[in-house]
């Protein structure tokens, strides 16, 4: 402890005791003894703080890093995807047949009346 061996700590005492007088002694040790607890607390405190700190420098490099990563990744995902020509077709999947019956109704109907103008033209 601040490299005082235990003559000098017992010669501090001494003259504490003849300054401060027997009375106040105990108080002012209790109050010195809090006023070192707080200290060593706060220096805990300032410890974990500066080790938490950091640690996330630590964390957030490789964090960045991989968050660029993905970043470019997307977007190269999506120029590959902008280079093709046609969209890709959306399917309707569900059972709508009564929508699909007209549908394929008219498509025979305009495909009767394709085939009659063809024979009217090649007659």
């Amino acid at each position: 402890m601040f490299g005082l061996g235990m003559p000098e700590i017992l010669l501090i005492l001494a003259i504490a005791l003849i300054v401060i007088g027997p009375k106040k002694l105990p108080d002012l040790a209790k109050t010195l003894g809090r006023a070192m607890g707080e200290f060593k607390n706060a220096a805990q405190d300032f410890k974990r703080s500066i080790d938490l700190d950091k640690t996330i420098r630590d964390i957030k490099e490789p964090a960045e890093e991989f968050k660029k990563d993905i970043e470019d990744t997307i977007k190269n995902s999506v120029d590959d995807d902008s280079s093709f020509d046609d969209p890709p077709e959306k399917k309707d999947l569900s059972d709508n047949s009564e929508k699909t019956e007209p549908k394929k109704k008219q498509k025979m109907h305009a495909d009767k009346e394709k085939a009659a103008s063809t024979e009217k033209n090649g007659e």
